[in-house]
């Protein structure tokens, strides 16, 4: 049954514990900083350490009614859904915190060949998904070659979709035949802004000047192309977390994904706390603000990470959400944190999350979702 299409969402009528003009509790440097972030899309480094040192909760809700407003303005009540395939689960990178990286043993690895990627797209596509993202870990088997089929053989299927991958760093010439055969969207995590940082989270021979390199050049050839980061990754500190905002300032992503660090207990990180959902949820208010258009998902690790978060990212600026097309079967094999959710039928996990929105006054739309600057 697919989803019921809404070309013209109404604005939803929710009312803020705080208006933006009206906070009393709200610390006055706080709301000049929040109130700068809004006006110029950006601050500097020091300003962002200010702001994420130890925000109350007036502080907290001010920016995410700030935000809220934003989001409104820019995209209605309207919440983009994406349709997520994870076809790999084999890695050739031993990222620190990962749990399908290649030095677990213990993980459970799987392929789906094109046949099978693209009966997720049918399924996806008879429910009403416009947008598919591929992901996987980065597995040699799926050469430039093959993934460049798979993408023109899912545009040649489905004119009328978007193609997202999330494949790991490749040369440039591959993202460049990515994108010729159809595919639309790149995401691929920044992690961290702070290159020592960036050393402490993976092995020997990653190196964030590399990544950025990547994302550099997937900007450069014409993908809608996303970065993002992990709040309460091992090491992480305000400061890192202020970089990385100001990369994001500077570099201006289609797509930004954020998500709480959850530890996957076959990882060196196995024994470290969880980030805060609270911390998070203020993050991507502070992005929401700065960059007004982009397109936030309240990622599965948010809403894994605590019951109703997922909503509460919506409600902080997020209008992205992504629900998992895999085969069944191979769900709980694509475990990169603890107890990640793998059970439910697509329709049943569709409905649950459209009246869940629903309370809270938004809709999933059935829409490719395009950032605004790339519609055509």
């Amino acid at each position: 049954m697919p989803l019921p299409l809404i070309s013209e969402a109404p604005v939803a009528d929710v009312t803020p514990d705080v208006t933006p003009d009206v906070a009393p509790d709200v610390a006055p440097g706080s709301k000049r900083l929040i109130d700068r972030l809004s006006a110029d899309g950006r601050l500097p480094l020091a300003d962002f350490e200010t702001l994420l040192s130890s925000p109350s909760d007036a502080d907290r809700a001010y920016a995410r009614v700030r935000a809220a407003d934003v989001a409104q303005r820019q995209f209605g009540n309207r919440v983009f859904v994406r349709g997520l395939i994870e076809f790999s689960s084999h890695c050739r990178k031993d990222c620190l915190y990962c749990g399908i990286r290649k030095s677990n043993r213990e993980a459970e690895r799987y392929r789906l060949s094109p046949e099978q990627i693209l009966a997720c797209c049918a399924e996806g596509y008879r429910l009403g998904y416009r947008t598919f993202v591929l992901q996987s870990g980065e597995d040699a088997r799926y050469t430039t070659e093959v993934v460049t089929d798979i993408v023109r053989r899912i545009r040649a299927a489905y004119p009328d979709c978007a193609i997202t991958l999330s494949i790991g760093q490749r040369s440039t010439a591959a993202y460049q035949q990515f994108f010729d055969a159809g595919a639309d969207r790149f995401l691929l995590r920044h992690e961290t802004a702070d290159s020592e940082h960036y050393g402490r989270l993976h092995t020997a021979g990653q190196t964030l000047e590399s990544r950025l390199a990547c994302l550099s050049d997937l900007k450069e050839i014409g993908f809608q192309t996303g970065a993002g980061f992990m709040v309460g990754s091992p090491f992480q500190t305000v400061h890192h977390l202020a970089k990385d905002l100001v990369f994001l300032s500077e570099f201006r992503p289609h797509m930004v994904g954020i998500g709480p660090f959850l530890p996957h207990h076959r990882t060196p990180f196995g024994d470290q706390p969880a980030g805060s959902v609270d911390l998070t949820l203020f993050i991507l208010s502070l992005v929401r603000l700065m960059l007004p258009t982009v397109l936030l998902p309240a990622t599965t690790a948010l809403g894994t990470a605590r019951t109703g978060a997922r909503d509460a990212g919506i409600q902080a600026g997020a209008n992205v959400v992504m629900l998992n097309l895999s085969p069944p079967e191979q769900r709980p094999k694509y475990l990169l944190y603890d107890n990640k959710p793998v059970s439910g039928e697509v329709f049943e996990m569709t409905e649950a999350v459209r009246r869940s929105l629903s309370r809270i006054g938004y809709d999933i739309v059935v829409d490719r979702g395009d950032h605004p600057k790339e519609i055509r």
